[in-house]
Parts: C-alpha cells; sequence; structure tokens
C-alpha cells in the first residue's frame, strides 16, 4: 500500500451493476421510487458506507466522502 492511499483513505470497490445504479439515480433517492432489485442493490450500497440513510428513513444519501473503484 503506498502512503497517498494510506492519507486518502481506501476506495470502495463496486460493482458493475452498482456503479450503473449510482450514476442512474442522483444523490438522494426516495426507497419507494426503486423496485425490488434497486432496493437489493441499495442496501449492499447502505451496507458498505456508499450511502446512508436520512434521518426520514424514506430517503438514501450519497455518502460524498467516499471513494469508488470499480
Amino acid at each position: 500500500m503506498k502512503i497517498h492511499q494510506l492519507i486518502s483513505g481506501p476506495e470502495i470497490a463496486v460493482t458493475n451493476e452498482e456503479q450503473h445504479f449510482m450514476d442512474r439515480h442522483e444523490d438522494r433517492v426516495k426507497l419507494t421510487s426503486l423496485d425490488d432489485h434497486d432496493q437489493w442493490l441499495a442496501q449492499s450500497l447502505v451496507r458498505r458506507g456508499v450511502y446512508k440513510v436520512a434521518e426520514d428513513n424514506v430517503t438514501l444519501v450519497k455518502n460524498v466522502n467516499e471513494k469508488y473503484s470499480r
């Protein structure tokens, strides 16, 4: 591991399908607007810290401090 990777923090690896989800949706996504498959993808992205659930428990918010790699 290189020093600049330690300073900037680790990258979160996402699949092509997850990247496509992130490209299709804005920084804020209503859970009610997602179909079953997109909810499954969103759940995976929340577990890894790419998105977080907002205070209203209905909106996903993209974590802007994270870096992503394919």
